[in-house]
């Protein structure tokens, strides 16, 4: 893994429980804002799914993106972690977004 991969899955195993953050969040924490593209680019080579919790990032207008075992699986951990998600996105995502 890179440098910038490991950073980023650094971030991420930061995102509590019941919360969500977004590829464009991670970007700029990175400093960055252009970087969200590659923000999901190194989530997808996430090698430990659970223990660094990349189901827990999502694009900027509340949709889920995109998951390594797929988008069902996805809305199946946010929601057992009381994620609310309706017609694909976060319903209450003011609530439940995560700011580095």
């Amino acid at each position: 893994m890179t440098i910038f991969e490991n950073q980023v899955l650094s971030l991420v195993k930061k995102i509590p429980k019941g919360k969500v953050s977004t590829y464009q969040l991670l970007a700029i924490r990175l400093g960055d804002k252009a970087l969200a593209r590659a923000v999901g680019n190194a989530l997808s080579k996430n090698p430990r799914l659970i223990k660094v919790p990349c189901h827990r990032v999502i694009k900027s207008n509340g949709a889920l993106g995109g998951y390594a075992r797929g988008l069902a699986k996805k809305l199946q951990l946010l929601q057992n972690e009381g994620i609310r998600i309706e017609r694909g996105k976060v319903a209450n995502l003011a609530k439940c977004l995560y700011h580095f």
